[in-house]
């Protein structure tokens, strides 16, 4: 048994279920939270007078790049979490305080990156889809603004995932409310113009989420230096090391490219649907990140956990976790599946659109798609599995064919080639279907190879 475990960390002890719940819930708060800011801009700017609708539809293109940037701050962090809990399952303490300065550092140098992404390639970009007038001066305005301030969700991911290595979920989750509450007080103010406040409309909705963000990009840089935690960031002493950085994008790179995917699959299919298709798809997906933030919640919970018990090669705790996440995991995806069914309508008003065609579009999309939320649930508990054990690639294949390999050309040949534009929505449940599958074989193969090198506790 490894000095962590003997000195009483929980996570190598602890009752499973009691332990997931204590380590997820704050996360899953954390991930719903972060779901706002998005939530909030496009609920606020679709209530702008006269160019409300303009603004969502600005926005929704717009959206494929912003979630680009957060697929680097999420990927590395997640990189640099697997490393720092597999060393802290094995007693390696200095070298977990080193994974996450070297974290921390991966996080500006991507900054500088998003900068040149910021000044030079948003005007492309839209010019790529045809956007004009009103459309393309606000996609510009508010892609421009947050992609240039990438530094404070790079970040403030950073060190939320290096605490969250530790199983430190609470202060984690308050970075995100820090700032997801700001967002929401500041986003009336600027977008509408109230008080001594300037009228911004798309613009305001831009800088009141980067602002968010540095709140809690300055909280987060407060907890890791000036309060005692398990990880340690230090400059004293450090060496860049190569070999660190390795680690972390053994894991981390496949990560970035499993969220990334997102946004090229968002690319993929607004390429094959109309403006009201596009308007549509971007409503759902700001909505059912509702529902699958608390299931990325549970997983920063179950990542920790397996990951340590990895490195004390604590197998029965690993099948213990998995079991655990996939029983949090259905309950979660059942009430989603639930809502999108029976009151679709209810959450597409919500942005205030008056366009009968946008709201039947929307209705039939949503209850078509929702049927992808419980295969989905099993997809996402074997990725955080592959990724707590080091096994990135077999997570970048599993999310390669839900949201690129499977669901483009299912979409492509549902509408384009048997002409069904209208069921293009099928394209979703179909993949993630295919993906579930493909997730119990990849499951099954690591099973009967590196499962079986590891003690039975």
């Amino acid at each position: 048994m490894s000095e962590q475990v003997k000195k009483g960390n929980k996570m190598g002890y602890a009752p499973m279920f009691p332990l997931i719940l204590s380590m997820s819930l704050p996360a899953m708060f954390s991930m719903t939270v972060m779901a706002l800011y998005n939530v909030v801009d496009s609920i606020f700017v679709g209530n702008i007078p006269v160019y409300g609708e303009t603004g969502l539809n600005a926005i929704s293109y717009a959206f494929p790049l912003q979630m680009l940037m957060i697929s680097f701050a999420v990927g590395t962090a997640v990189g640099s979490n697997s490393l720092i809990s597999r060393r802290l399952g094995a007693g390696l303490q200095k070298e977990a305080d080193s994974a996450a300065t070297h974290g921390l550092i991966l996080a500006v140098c991507t900054w500088i990156v998003f900068i040149f992404v910021g000044l030079f390639a948003v005007s492309p970009y839209l010019n790529v889809y045809g956007c004009t007038g009103k459309t393309y001066e606000y996609g510009y305005q508010y892609l421009t603004i947050v992609l240039c301030c990438a530094l404070f969700p790079l970040v403030q991911s950073s060190i939320e995932k290096s605490l969250q290595a530790t199983g430190d979920m609470i202060f984690p989750m308050l970075f995100q409310l820090s700032g997801a509450v700001t967002n929401l007080i500041l986003d009336p103010l600027f977008i509408y113009g109230i008080g001594p406040f300037p009228k911004l409309e798309v613009m305001g909705a831009a800088i009141a989420t980067v602002l968010g963000q540095c709140v809690a990009m300055v909280f987060a840089l407060c907890i890791i230096f000036f309060k005692k935690n398990k990880v340690k960031v230090t400059f004293k002493g450090f060496r860049f090391e190569l070999s660190t950085v390795k680690n972390i994008y053994s894991v981390g790179f496949p990560s970035i490219i499993m969220q990334s995917i997102s946004s090229f699959m968002l690319l993929g299919m607004n390429a094959m649907l109309n403006e009201i298709g596009v308007t549509v798809l971007g409503i759902y997906f700001k909505l059912q990140s509702f529902v699958f933030m608390p299931c990325f919640g549970l997983n920063q919970g179950l990542l920790p956990v397996m990951g340590f018990n990895y490195g004390a090669k604590n197998k029965k705790r690993i099948y213990s976790a998995m079991k655990c996440g996939f029983i949090i995991a259905l309950v979660i995806m059942l009430i989603g599946t639930t809502l999108f069914l029976t009151i679709p309508d209810k959450l597409i008003s919500m942005f205030n659109s008056e366009n009968q065609e946008l709201m039947n579009t929307g209705v039939a999309a949503f209850r078509t798609i929702c049927i992808c939320f419980i295969p989905a649930a099993i997809g996402i508990i074997f990725i955080s599995l592959f990724q707590a054990t080091g096994k990135g690639m077999r997570a970048l294949i599993l999310s390669f064919t839900r949201q690129l390999i499977f669901i483009l050309p299912i979409a492509f040949i549902i509408s384009k080639v048997l002409g069904y534009e209208n069921q293009i929505w099928a394209a979703f449940p179909l993949a993630e279907i295919g993906s579930m599958i493909l997730a119990f074989v990849l499951f099954i193969q690591l099973a009967k190879t590196d499962f079986k090198k590891l003690d039975e506790k």
